[in-house]
């Protein structure tokens, strides 16, 4: 903290945050599961709540509406380049209440589009301004204030986000049922505009230096990690190792819940029947994977973790061609949600602890787009295979491969290493960066 002192000669006033009891992060973990559930009318599981009466009332067939899904995933990822680069200017509070208004105006607009051209245009800002640009910012408002503990932080992030999500899909769904799509997501843009925009304002700091709050970084060798450029972690090993194992997860989950009924009817199981204890295992496994996961990451490497949780992961693709039962078709559940609950984790936290906070808004932007593509990607390479014949299996026996590659390279790799700075050597020559193997 500063050691200026007023004109009478006293310490001037701490900001209120550095005055609580607490490290004042752990309001921006809450805040930043808010935020992150917010993203809901952008997401997949939001917009399937009002899928079939807004088709029905815009008369547009499913596949059309797909195709238009696709195409506003695709072109709403432009947003997030941008939208990174702000919060490393602007600070992640402005970033947040300037998102947040922005998808909440695109969230009305939306719900008055009559036209299928409407319809294009709206979809396209909400899936980009709510999956992918608030989405960053949720992950760089943990990211911003943690690095020692981000294991633990993005741990408790994540089991808020349990509540988070599933709370307003109930609200929502019974608001479509009750008063119609239209209001219903109209609702969803005023709880925007009126509820996470101030919250935001009021509560979201930026960065604990802004606030007269020691960070929380490292307490051996913080030289040693000095803060990285989105460039400078590019040229890393470690970059695209993280990278591809998380994308690599994001494309998988996003075929198989999007397709989980119909992949489950392909085995011969009740469609329904089997979804539903699917997805309720998937949620039970990923929440203690969650908190084991936040819990072993301030103590294990992160990059041994992810190889673990992605390990894990090839086991359920390996898995799954076989099950003929509610059994297996429960243990591969299992599975897939203990991998998807550690690799969350540690997505979430891998890159501002290992390339520092000063460049993570852009950072975790180039993610981010790669992680939309990505899961835009799954569904389309699953169908693809599915209607050259030869059913699903080679699907999943494709993606255990590149699994199992992936968790042995995420074991082995080393994250980078900032040279120490030498007073003798002039900044312009010390400023390379290192990869130790």
């Amino acid at each position: 903290m500063s050691s200026a002192r007023l004109v009478d000669g006293s310490e001037p006033r701490a900001a209120w945050p550095a005055r609580l009891p607490f490290y004042y992060g752990w309001v921006n973990v809450a805040v930043a599961a808010v935020a992150m559930s917010a993203t809901l009318p952008g997401r997949t599981y939001g917009l399937g709540l009002v899928k079939e009466p807004l088709r029905a009332e815009l008369d547009i067939s499913d596949l059309r509406f797909n195709v238009l899904n696709f195409w506003a995933v695709v072109i709403g990822a432009a947003c997030v380049i941008p939208i990174g680069r702000l919060i490393d200017k602007l600070g992640t509070r402005l970033v947040l209440a300037g998102v947040g208004t922005a998808l909440g105006g695109c969230v009305l607009l939306m719900s008055r589009a009559a036209t299928e051209w409407e319809l294009a245009v709206a979809l396209t800002l909400v899936r980009g301004l709510g999956q992918g640009a608030l989405s960053v910012v949720a992950i760089a408002l943990v990211g911003k204030w943690f690095r020692r503990r981000a294991g633990v932080a993005m741990g408790a992030f994540t089991l808020l986000l349990a509540v988070g999500f599933i709370a307003p899909i109930f609200v929502v769904e019974a608001a479509v049922g009750s008063v119609g799509w239209r209001a219903a997501w109209e609702g969803v843009g005023l709880a925007l505009l009126f509820g996470l925009v101030p919250l935001g304002l009021l509560f979201a700091r930026s960065a604990p230096e802004a606030c007269g709050i020691a960070p929380d970084e490292p307490a051996i060798d913080a030289d040693r990690s000095a803060a990285m450029t989105l460039g400078a972690a590019l040229a890393t090993p470690s970059f695209w190792v993280y990278t591809a194992a998380a994308t690599v997860f994001n494309l998988i989950f996003s075929a198989l819940t999007l397709d989980n009924e119909l992949l489950l009817m392909e085995h011969g199981l009740d469609g329904k029947k089997a979804n539903g204890l699917v997805l309720g295992v998937l949620m039970l496994s990923g929440l203690p994977a969650n908190v084991i996961a936040g819990s072993l990451a301030r103590h294990r490497p992160l990059g041994k973790l992810l190889g673990a949780g992605v390990l894990i992961l090839a086991g359920s693709l390996l898995l799954f061609p076989l099950v003929s039962n509610l059994g297996l078709a429960a243990v591969y559940a299992v599975l897939l949600g203990a991998s998807g609950g550690i690799i969350t984790v540690i997505y979430f936290a891998v890159y501002g602890h290992t390339f520092g906070r000063t460049h993570l808004g852009s950072i975790q932007a180039t993610v981010q787009v790669l992680s939309v593509f990505a899961s835009a990607s799954g569904p389309v390479l699953l169908a693809v295979v599915r209607e050259r014949g030869g059913g699903t299996a080679p699907f999943f026996y494709t993606f255990a491969v590149i699994a199992l590659v992936l968790a042995v390279a995420a074991w082995v790799v080393r994250p980078p290493v900032r040279a120490v700075p030498d007073p003798q050597v002039p900044a312009e020559e010390a400023e390379g960066v290192k990869e130790v193997w």
